[in-house]
């Protein structure tokens, strides 16, 4: 039952990762277009968070992030959108145990790296969680303690889908029942694929 618990706050923080797309120095270059733009909402079902180090599996039943993304032609791929709130319902490891996550640093930065065939591929940036449940609390970020994660992602612009995979998420600052299966320093990497609403967003580049 203590492993479990240990295990199922892991999920969380690799979970406030949600969604997006950052740029590579290439894509600096006004070469974006962006249609259908505006406020968005998107939801993903049964997004999973695996630690990489243990080899730990978590998941929630659903993921919903909300943002924006400004419609323009020759736009950089730096700061294309952003992703404003985060949020994550009925999180649980093995056995069921529960855990809470809190997105930290938002909005989020989202910026285009590459696109090819209707896909544009990218990471979200700015990326922080904090995870609680059970007497473990820990935080999530980048390469080093304090730092903020970036997590690669594609869009679809059939499937107006993010497809999030990956990343350099770390946990930091573990204490209580999470000590074992989770500790400091431990990478993880997070799955998630969210659907916007509208259906109307588009992300072009010659």
């Amino acid at each position: 039952m203590r492993k479990a618990a240990k295990s199922s706050l892991v999920a969380g923080a690799a979970i406030a990762a949600a969604v997006g797309f950052a740029a590579a120095p290439a894509s600096a270059a006004g070469t974006w277009t962006v249609t259908g733009g505006g406020s968005f909402t998107a939801k993903a079902t049964n997004p999973i968070l695996t630690d990489t180090r243990t080899g730990t599996q978590l998941k929630c039943s659903s993921s919903s992030a909300a943002g924006s993304a400004a419609n323009g032609t020759g736009l950089s791929g730096t700061a294309i959108g952003s992703i404003s709130s985060v949020s994550w319902t009925s999180c649980s490891g093995p056995l069921g145990i529960t855990f809470s996550v809190t997105a930290q640093g938002l909005p989020w930065a989202v910026n285009a790296a590459s696109y090819s065939g209707g896909v544009t591929t990218g990471t979200l940036t700015g990326v922080k969680a904090h995870i609680s449940g059970l007497g473990c609390t820990a935080d999530f970020g980048g390469a080093t303690s304090g730092s903020t994660a970036t997590l690669n992602a594609t869009y679809n612009n059939s499937t107006h889908t993010l497809a999030v995979s990956g990343g350099n998420l770390h946990a930091y600052n573990v204490s209580g029942t999470c000590l074992g299966l989770i500790n400091s320093g431990d990478a993880a990497t997070y799955t998630a694929s969210y659907v916007l609403s509208p259906a109307t967003l588009q992300i072009t580049s010659p």
